[in-house]
């Protein structure tokens, strides 16, 4: 099944935190927090103004993003625990990691 999000929502797919904290010890699944962090797998066409256009979102299929930690709404697709939020609950894109198709300017 696929998924297309309509106007300016985009699907996230949330990215996996360490497992160990900066001293090492290993943090156990029950005391993890949900990360605030993923990989965006779908974008809708993007927003109206008032005057009828569409405006394009900022963030693209591939990017690696910030999100608030109440943002979104978490759904199951094929299996898979996705979020779909608004672009506005997006604090910003991660550029140069891994997943991020993004290059720093």
């Amino acid at each position: 099944m696929s998924f297309k999000p309509l106007h300016d929502r985009v699907v996230v797919r949330r990215v996996d935190q360490d497992e160990r904290t900066a001293g090492g010890i290993i943090i156990p699944d029950t005391a993890k927090e949900k990360p605030q962090q993923g990989e965006v797998v779908a974008v809708g066409p993007g927003a109206r103004n008032e005057a009828g256009e569409l405006i394009p979102l900022d963030v693209q299929v591939g990017d690696v993003v910030l999100f608030g930690k109440w943002s979104g709404t978490e759904v199951k697709v094929d299996g898979e625990e996705l979020l779909i939020m608004k672009e506005s609950d997006i604090l910003g894109i991660l550029e140069n990691t891994a997943g991020s198709r993004r290059k720093a300017a």
